[in-house]
């Protein structure tokens, strides 16, 4: 399948779990198509770009190796996004990554998953915490930003300090999340 033809196909896709999961399982078993569909994703005004996110967050979640032949492409992108329905997705993924990467300790994503691109994750995620960005969004950056600190020590009080900062404006999904966060760097 080429790029067009992938292309023309995500008119088909449609929010469901059901959609999402079959055109997911299409691009994992065609690995061909993982770079074309990043480019889809990465088509930042096309509205298109976000239902090929929903389906490579679904693909990742399935089988989160299939993203790390291209984790230069995805780094230096991400920070292009503007559509929020195409940013969810992708800061999932990024959350996904961060967490097998600190948490989880995964060899894999260790050895793929370099300082460079966790350098890039951290400018793009700080971006989406100070950003007018939808809670999720918020939600899987400031988990991303947690771990990464235990790296990257100056994280820590630049997290607190938007955390605490936004707050009293913020939702009850991001003052839950936010307090969770701000009990982790206090212990």
């Amino acid at each position: 399948m080429t790029k067009d033809q992938l292309y023309k196909e995500l008119n088909y896709v449609s929010a469901t779990r059901v959609c999402r999961s079959k055109y997911a399982n299409m691009v994992i078993d065609q690995k061909e198509l993982i770079k074309p569909i990043l480019e889809i994703v990465f088509m930042v005004d096309d509205k298109l770009s976000s239902r090929a996110a929903w389906v490579f967050e679904f693909a990742c979640k399935d089988d989160i190796t299939i993203i790390l032949p291209h984790l230069d492409y995805f780094t230096s992108n991400i920070s292009r996004l503007k559509l929020d329905s195409t940013t969810r997705p992708c800061s999932k993924i990024i959350e996904i990554l961060i967490e097998l990467y600190y948490k989880k300790q995964d060899p894999i994503i260790k050895e793929a998953l370099n300082k460079v691109h966790r350098e890039a994750i951290v400018e793009c995620c700080f971006d989406w915490m100070i950003r007018n960005e939808k809670i999720a969004v918020k939600a899987y950056s400031m988990n991303a930003l947690y771990y990464l600190g235990t790296e990257f020590s100056w994280i820590y009080p630049e997290l607190k300090n938007i955390l605490q900062k936004d707050y009293p404006h913020q939702s009850s999904g991001y003052k839950a999340r936010a307090r969770h966060i701000l009990a982790n760097i206090d212990s």
